[in-house]
């Protein structure tokens, strides 16, 4: 009904704009707010190294179109961020000292990076993690062809830094403790194919190693190295964004607990995105999803259900698409060396699918990553493997194990 309810969504990425599509799609009427601490409309992080390397701009980095948010009745609040809000009053008070006033709120406030207490990190004056469009910024400003940069952090974002500065610098190093590249993502058998791309782009791998302490420019490794350098990129990783959260009395994992409708445990509060933990349903447990099918999904779930609908998502799971220098890779699920059941190598490629209790709960792809989505649906969709031809399935993937509706939405493109 007119008028009765006011939609708070505190962030401004990928799970906003899913929760502002879902409130749309049963409340064409009642305003939005959103409060953005960046000064940026809703765009892809992961594209922020295509803008170093020159690939892309800002304006084509952008999730939907210019108007969206006019066209959708959205206030967007840019510059400003949550302090604290109050579950019980049912108001959000403002960096800049406002105060909102919600019916229903959506707390999508995504990651933060995660940075050790280095020794003498403050005497590091060039030096910024790698998030946001703002961070690519200062890296892009504070590069010369003569520069040497040290980045702490073989996963994906250090990884993507290195990637888009590629020919901007004189010297990319990349340093982590593990002992081998994208340590949450990779295995043994998968990272040797990853870590040769890089270092045959001169991208130099320092693996098992990282900093103890600094002292300017110049980085005191763990294994007795000195390394000097020009820039320093943060990137040993990130955590839920769920402080805010957290300080108001909600239920906390490693994020914020939701079920499959979005809710919380806290009345009228919703989350979605990296910010939370829910059901990996390919293993069964709780646990922090953090990918960008599952942030709108869980976005778009918490909006129509804020809005008054039903609806529930609940097929979350685990997943990561990369690529760096033309090779990809893609995995999903839940993979351990006991439920492997397929595995196919080449000197550019590798397969691994993974299934327990009659069903694919896991895969790794690497080079070769066509149809990927169709072992994804088999994992989302629970389907039991002795439905189908799965021998002739391991080699080739296809539709044929899903009903013609099933199909069509598969090749018409799911968000």
């Amino acid at each position: 009904m007119r008028g009765l309810k006011h939609y708070v969504i505190i962030g401004n990425g990928i799970a906003a704009v899913g929760c502002i599509e879902g409130i749309r799609s049963k409340d064409a009427v009642n305003p939005i707010t959103v409060v953005s601490s960046e000064p940026f409309p809703a765009y892809g992080r992961p594209l922020i190294s295509y803008y170093l390397a020159g690939k892309t701009n800002i304006k084509k980095m952008i999730y939907r179109p210019e108007d969206f948010y006019e066209s959708n009745g959205v206030k967007v609040l840019y510059g400003k961020s949550a302090k604290s809000f109050d579950p019980a009053a049912k108001t959000v008070l403002l960096s800049d000292g406002e105060e909102l006033s919600y019916s229903e709120l959506l707390i999508a406030t995504g990651s933060v990076p995660f940075v050790p207490r280095f020794q003498g990190i403050e005497t590091v004056k060039n030096k910024s993690c790698f998030m946001t469009i703002e961070d690519s910024l200062s890296v892009e400003e504070s590069l010369s062809p003569e520069a040497k940069v040290l980045i702490i952090g073989a996963g994906f974002i250090g990884l993507k830094c290195a990637e888009g500065i590629k020919g901007r610098a004189k010297s990319i190093m990349v340093a982590d403790l593990a002992g081998h590249i994208l340590p949450s993502i990779l295995d043994d058998d998968s990272a040797p194919y990853m870590e040769k791309i890089l270092t045959d782009n001169e991208i130099e791998l320092l693996l098992g190693d990282t900093a103890l302490r600094f002292d300017g420019n110049r980085a005191y490794m763990q294994s007795g190295k000195v390394i000097d350098f020009d820039y320093l990129v943060l990137a040993v990783g990130v955590r839920p964004a769920a402080t805010l959260f957290s300080e108001a009395g909600g239920a906390m994992g490693k994020g914020i607990t939701i079920n499959e409708k979005g809710e919380t445990s806290l009345p009228s509060v919703y989350a979605a995105g990296d910010c939370t933990e829910s059901m990996d349903i390919s293993c069964g447990e709780i646990s922090v999803t953090a990918n960008l099918p599952s942030a709108y999904m869980q976005g778009r779930t918490a909006g129509v259900n804020m809005a008054g609908g039903i609806e529930c998502y609940d097929k979350g799971i685990k997943m990561n698409s990369i690529g760096f220098f033309g090779l990809h890779v893609i995995s999903a699920g839940t993979r351990t060396d006991e439920t492997l059941v397929y595995e196919a190598k080449s000197d550019s490629s590798l397969k691994k699918l993974y299934a327990k209790d009659g069903v694919l709960t896991g895969y790794m792809l690497v080079g070769d990553v066509e149809r990927a989505g169709v072992y994804t649906a088999l994992i989302r969709n629970r389907t039991p493997l002795d439905s189908f031809d799965f021998e002739k399935m391991k080699q080739i993937p296809s539709l044929a194990p899903f009903g013609s509706e099933a199909r069509r939405n598969m090749l018409g493109g799911v968000v």
